[in-house]
């Protein structure tokens, strides 16, 4: 399915996906590159991207919670 809106080809790739949700997490976003990626990138994979960013972020948590208690 493709979107009226969005350029044949200019799909968003997994490092732009990956890229855009990363700087969701710390907060730093540009209104331009918002802009850009509502028109490339497809909510389910921004969706998908960010379940996994959390569950990194948790297992870090977890690991360095272990590492600071066994010291």
């Amino acid at each position: 399915m493709t979107r009226p809106d969005v350029p044949a080809g200019s799909k968003g790739s997994f490092w732009r996906t990956a890229r855009a949700v990363a700087w969701g997490f710390f907060g730093v976003r540009r209104d331009k590159d918002y802009q850009e990626d509502i028109a490339k990138l497809s909510p389910l994979h921004i969706v998908a991207m960010g379940f996994v960013g959390v569950l990194l972020f948790i297992g870090l948590l977890i690991v360095l919670v272990k590492f600071a208690v066994a010291s």
